[in-house]
Protein backbone atom coordinates (compact mmCIF):
# COMPACT_ATOMS: atom_id res chain seq x y z
CA UNK A 1 0.00 0.00 0.00
CA UNK A 2 1.23 3.56 -1.15
CA UNK A 3 1.56 6.75 1.76
CA UNK A 4 -1.45 8.21 0.88
CA UNK A 5 -3.51 5.76 -1.33
CA UNK A 6 -5.59 3.59 -0.28
CA UNK A 7 -6.39 0.39 -1.85
CA UNK A 8 -9.52 -1.80 -1.68
CA UNK A 9 -9.77 -5.57 -2.98
CA UNK A 10 -12.93 -6.21 -4.99
CA UNK A 11 -15.31 -7.66 -2.03
CA UNK A 12 -14.20 -4.50 0.18
CA UNK A 13 -15.01 -2.14 -2.82
CA UNK A 14 -18.64 -3.92 -3.51
CA UNK A 15 -19.20 -3.86 0.33
CA UNK A 16 -18.55 -0.56 0.28
CA UNK A 17 -20.79 0.62 -2.57
CA UNK A 18 -23.61 -1.25 -1.50
CA UNK A 19 -23.61 0.97 1.89
CA UNK A 20 -22.99 4.06 0.19
CA UNK A 21 -25.97 2.88 -2.28
CA UNK A 22 -28.10 1.94 0.81
CA UNK A 23 -27.47 5.52 2.53
CA UNK A 24 -28.25 7.21 -0.67
CA UNK A 25 -31.37 5.50 -1.14
CA UNK A 26 -32.09 6.58 2.59
CA UNK A 27 -31.57 9.92 1.91
CA UNK A 28 -33.64 9.82 -1.27
CA UNK A 29 -36.65 8.64 0.91
CA UNK A 30 -35.75 11.12 3.23
CA UNK A 31 -36.21 13.98 0.19
CA UNK A 32 -39.36 12.76 -0.35
CA UNK A 33 -40.45 13.07 3.08
CA UNK A 34 -39.69 16.61 2.96
CA UNK A 35 -41.00 17.02 -0.29
CA UNK A 36 -44.12 15.15 0.96
CA UNK A 37 -43.92 17.76 4.23
CA UNK A 38 -43.51 20.77 2.13
CA UNK A 39 -46.83 20.10 0.04
CA UNK A 40 -48.62 19.62 2.88
CA UNK A 41 -47.40 22.40 4.64
CA UNK A 42 -48.12 24.76 1.85
CA UNK A 43 -51.77 23.41 2.17
CA UNK A 44 -52.34 24.07 5.29
CA UNK A 45 -51.07 27.24 5.06
CA UNK A 46 -53.28 28.17 1.89
CA UNK A 47 -56.14 27.25 4.00
CA UNK A 48 -56.00 28.72 6.61
CA UNK A 49 -54.63 31.78 4.81
CA UNK A 50 -57.30 33.81 5.83
CA UNK A 51 -56.95 33.38 9.54
CA UNK A 52 -53.11 34.33 9.41
CA UNK A 53 -51.74 38.10 9.33
CA UNK A 54 -49.79 39.24 5.92
CA UNK A 55 -46.17 38.32 7.14
CA UNK A 56 -43.94 36.25 4.38
CA UNK A 57 -44.21 32.91 5.74
CA UNK A 58 -44.79 30.98 2.74
CA UNK A 59 -41.10 30.50 1.86
CA UNK A 60 -40.82 27.87 4.25
CA UNK A 61 -43.11 25.63 2.46
CA UNK A 62 -41.23 26.64 -1.04
CA UNK A 63 -37.99 25.70 0.75
CA UNK A 64 -38.97 22.35 1.91
CA UNK A 65 -40.16 21.29 -1.24
CA UNK A 66 -37.12 22.54 -3.17
CA UNK A 67 -34.75 20.90 -0.81
CA UNK A 68 -37.03 17.72 -1.17
CA UNK A 69 -37.13 17.40 -4.31
CA UNK A 70 -33.06 18.09 -4.32
CA UNK A 71 -32.12 15.72 -2.01
CA UNK A 72 -33.54 12.97 -3.88
CA UNK A 73 -32.14 14.19 -7.68
CA UNK A 74 -28.37 14.33 -5.86
CA UNK A 75 -28.70 11.51 -3.97
CA UNK A 76 -30.49 9.42 -6.60
CA UNK A 77 -27.64 9.96 -8.57
CA UNK A 78 -25.19 9.25 -5.74
CA UNK A 79 -26.78 5.97 -5.94
CA UNK A 80 -25.95 5.61 -9.45
CA UNK A 81 -22.30 5.95 -9.09
CA UNK A 82 -21.88 3.72 -5.94
CA UNK A 83 -23.88 1.42 -7.30
CA UNK A 84 -21.25 1.55 -11.19
CA UNK A 85 -18.39 2.01 -8.40
CA UNK A 86 -18.61 -1.10 -7.53
CA UNK A 87 -17.28 -2.41 -10.51
CA UNK A 88 -13.70 -1.51 -11.52
CA UNK A 89 -14.54 -0.87 -15.15
CA UNK A 90 -17.47 1.63 -14.38
CA UNK A 91 -15.54 3.26 -12.13
CA UNK A 92 -13.56 4.79 -14.87
CA UNK A 93 -16.47 6.33 -16.06
CA UNK A 94 -17.46 8.22 -13.21
CA UNK A 95 -13.87 9.05 -12.04
CA UNK A 96 -14.22 12.69 -13.27
CA UNK A 97 -17.46 13.58 -11.86
CA UNK A 98 -16.58 12.08 -8.33
CA UNK A 99 -14.67 15.30 -7.39
CA UNK A 100 -17.58 17.65 -8.13
CA UNK A 101 -20.29 15.51 -6.49
CA UNK A 102 -18.94 15.22 -3.61
CA UNK A 103 -18.68 18.54 -2.83
CA UNK A 104 -21.87 19.14 -4.43
CA UNK A 105 -22.93 16.81 -1.83
CA UNK A 106 -21.02 18.93 1.12
CA UNK A 107 -22.52 22.09 -0.17
CA UNK A 108 -25.86 20.51 -0.19
CA UNK A 109 -25.46 18.87 3.12
CA UNK A 110 -24.83 22.55 4.65
CA UNK A 111 -27.73 23.72 3.10
CA UNK A 112 -29.90 21.59 4.26
CA UNK A 113 -28.44 21.87 7.63
CA UNK A 114 -29.29 25.85 7.34
CA UNK A 115 -32.33 25.23 6.44
CA UNK A 116 -33.60 23.18 9.18
CA UNK A 117 -32.31 25.57 11.73
CA UNK A 118 -34.13 27.98 9.21
CA UNK A 119 -36.94 26.10 10.14
CA UNK A 120 -36.92 25.97 13.76
CA UNK A 121 -35.98 29.58 14.27
CA UNK A 122 -38.93 30.62 12.04
CA UNK A 123 -41.95 28.66 14.59
CA UNK A 124 -41.92 31.36 16.68
CA UNK A 125 -42.72 34.07 13.75
CA UNK A 126 -45.57 31.18 12.39
CA UNK A 127 -46.80 31.05 16.36
CA UNK A 128 -47.09 35.12 16.31
CA UNK A 129 -48.89 35.02 12.69
CA UNK A 130 -51.22 32.81 13.82
CA UNK A 131 -51.56 34.63 17.10
CA UNK A 132 -52.00 38.32 15.42
CA UNK A 133 -54.11 36.75 12.19
CA UNK A 134 -56.79 34.88 14.70
CA UNK A 135 -57.05 38.13 17.11
CA UNK A 136 -57.58 40.42 13.75
CA UNK A 137 -59.89 37.81 12.50
CA UNK A 138 -61.80 37.93 15.81
CA UNK A 139 -62.03 41.49 15.35
CA UNK A 140 -63.91 41.44 12.02
CA UNK A 141 -66.09 38.26 12.73
CA UNK A 142 -69.38 39.85 12.50
CA UNK A 143 -68.71 41.60 9.82
CA UNK A 144 -69.96 39.22 6.78
CA UNK A 145 -71.68 42.04 4.95
CA UNK A 146 -68.37 43.17 3.87
CA UNK A 147 -67.10 41.56 0.64
CA UNK A 148 -63.39 41.06 1.62
CA UNK A 149 -64.43 39.63 5.00
CA UNK A 150 -67.46 38.10 4.39
CA UNK A 151 -66.08 34.26 4.77
CA UNK A 152 -63.73 35.02 7.86
CA UNK A 153 -66.95 34.13 10.52
CA UNK A 154 -67.06 30.91 8.84
CA UNK A 155 -63.15 30.40 8.79
CA UNK A 156 -62.61 31.15 11.82
CA UNK A 157 -65.61 29.11 12.76
CA UNK A 158 -64.09 26.31 11.35
CA UNK A 159 -60.87 26.63 13.06
CA UNK A 160 -62.33 26.50 16.50
CA UNK A 161 -64.56 23.27 15.52
CA UNK A 162 -61.08 21.74 13.64
CA UNK A 163 -58.79 22.77 16.33
CA UNK A 164 -61.26 22.46 19.52
CA UNK A 165 -60.46 25.71 20.68
CA UNK A 166 -62.26 29.09 21.73
CA UNK A 167 -60.97 32.79 20.81
CA UNK A 168 -56.94 33.21 20.87
CA UNK A 169 -55.60 32.27 23.92
CA UNK A 170 -59.23 31.20 25.43
CA UNK A 171 -62.80 31.67 25.66
CA UNK A 172 -62.41 35.16 27.21
CA UNK A 173 -60.75 36.76 24.29
CA UNK A 174 -64.61 36.89 23.43
CA UNK A 175 -65.41 39.24 26.10
CA UNK A 176 -63.29 41.92 24.86
CA UNK A 177 -64.12 42.40 21.42
CA UNK A 178 -68.15 43.08 19.52
CA UNK A 179 -68.64 39.93 17.68
CA UNK A 180 -72.60 40.18 16.81
CA UNK A 181 -73.25 41.68 14.00
CA UNK A 182 -74.59 45.93 14.46
CA UNK A 183 -77.55 43.91 11.75
CA UNK A 184 -79.06 42.04 14.63
CA UNK A 185 -78.58 44.17 17.55
CA UNK A 186 -81.28 47.14 18.82
CA UNK A 187 -78.43 50.11 19.39
CA UNK A 188 -81.58 52.52 20.91
CA UNK A 189 -81.60 50.15 23.61
CA UNK A 190 -79.29 51.38 26.60
CA UNK A 191 -78.21 47.77 27.94
CA UNK A 192 -77.78 46.62 24.08
CA UNK A 193 -75.00 49.75 24.06
CA UNK A 194 -73.46 49.00 27.00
Amino acid sequence: MAVGKITFTKTEREKLAEVLWLLNWISVVTGAILFGLGLFLKIEIQKWQEVMSEQGILYVPHMLITTGLAACGINYLGSKICLDCADTNKFLRWKLVMMPYIVCTFFFTACVLAGALMCYSIRSQLEETLYLGLRNTMRFYKDTDTPSRCYLKKTLDLVQIQFQCCGNTDYRDWFQIQWISSRYLDMTDSAVVE
